[in-house]
């Protein structure tokens, strides 16, 4: 099953007071596939969101309508009953806004915005597996009822944005810690938990990723170096040059002739840390140049 599955089968266990039962109820109707005084519904993959879809219809009609399984899986509750819609509306329309809307309307109780967000997602949300990417969002059914969903979440203090993909309004949050917040603020704190660990594993896991990378190159660049400094030293041996160069200079071109995988910093230790590691890179300079070769890493 999907992460988002397993959020709605966690906020769909929930027990609500009254007050609350009944915002939840509100959401779910509202972000419903349809919420008219001609048809209500709404198509889902989950069986606990369609039993509290068809709780909902029956906590403000008395009826509670039957639920079907499509061919593919998914479940639908539809009413088509006028006594039924009409019932569901009457109940909805009292929070209609100035332009006769149907809409969110004031919330007074914090236990009650949970509710009602909680309503929401499993109506309309979906969340994005955290292994793979950090996205929440829900479609909703009109741009007035996005804004003010945006408006509550902001009340709660989560940030969320508004786009219109394929003419559907959605709603969604892209960062991490507003997720988190949600799952929690909505009663989902256990997948909560879930997304702050796999966050906390990719943020460990690109640590590590870092440190071998940057691993990686140094030891590339050593291979590298030690590669140009045995050149030069070869070069000088075969012109009878190596003989010409200062005492010091030769020992170290022996040293690196022993030991041709060795880094700098293990030479310095044969050394007995006479040198740093920047007099011995600086000897093997003059090394290089008097071999004739150039002591710039090419790019």
């Amino acid at each position: 099953m999907s992460f988002s599955y397993d959020v709605k089968t966690e906020l769909s266990q929930i027990e609500n007071a009254a007050c609350c039962e009944t915002q939840q109820a509100r959401a779910l109707l509202l972000f419903g596939r349809a919420c008219s005084g001609v048809s209500l519904s709404l198509l889902t993959e989950h069986e606990g969101a369609a039993n509290r879809y068809a709780d909902a219809v029956a906590l403000f009609s008395g009826v509670k309508p039957d639920i079907s399984r499509s061919e593919s899986g998914n479940y639908k509750v539809q009413v088509d009953d006028r006594n039924v819609t009409d019932a569901v509306m009457g109940e909805l329309s009292a929070a209609r806004n100035a332009k006769k809307q149907l809409c969110i309307g004031k919330i007074e109780r914090d236990c009650c915005v949970s509710a009602f967000l909680r309503g929401a997602f499993l109506s309309a949300g979906t969340v994005t597996n955290p292994d793979v990417e950090y996205h929440l969002e829900f479609s909703c059914p009109s741009a007035h009822l996005a804004e003010e969903l945006i408006a509550l979440l902001q009340k709660a203090g989560i940030e969320a944005r508004r786009t219109l993909r394929g003419g559907v309004n959605v709603v969604y949050l892209k960062k991490s810690e507003a997720i988190e917040e949600l799952l929690t603020l909505m009663g989902a704190t256990e997948n909560s938990l879930l997304l702050m660990g796999a966050k906390m594993y990719k943020d460990v896991r690109n640590t590590v990723n870092r440190r071998v990378n940057f691993e990686n190159a140094n030891t590339a660049r050593s291979v590298a170096a030690a590669g140009k400094q045995r050149q030069a030293i070869e070069i000088l041996q075969k012109t009878g040059r190596l003989k010409e160069l200062p005492e010091e200079l030769r020992t170290l071109a022996e040293m690196r002739m022993e030991n041709p995988e060795s880094t700098t910093k293990e030479l310095v230790e044969m050394l007995g840390g006479t040198l740093t590691v920047s007099g011995v890179n600086h000897r093997f300079g003059r090394i290089i140049k008097a071999a004739g070769l150039s002591d710039t890493p090419k790019k």
